[in-house]
């Protein structure tokens, strides 16, 4: 292995890591909001009411927590590439 390699797959690991990291917050608070959602959604049909389907505070913040979680995919995909990169150059 080139120091090529090495550097690769130390910068593509060390992008994973970070990628994992920064999606890893903002995808659990999504999930979160979204199920509070649906629990409220449930509640509101079950009651009987009918919902304001406009956009809301928690909309608007899942929409950004989502936005957030992509870009640290993007990074650890971004990683995972050349980790892939450091294996295959010769």
């Amino acid at each position: 292995m080139s120091i090529v390699n090495v550097v690769l797959i130390v910068g593509g690991l060390v992008l994973i890591a970070v990628g994992w990291r920064r999606a890893r917050g903002p995808w659990a608070r999504y999930r979160a909001l979204r199920a509070e959602d649906a629990n409220i959604a449930r509640y509101e049909a079950w009651r009987g009411g009918l919902r304001d389907e406009g956009k809301t505070g928690a909309s608007v913040a899942m929409e950004i927590l989502q936005h957030q979680a992509r870009l640290g995919a993007l990074v650890a995909a971004f990683g995972v590439v050349l980790v892939v990169a450091g294996l295959l150059v010769k």
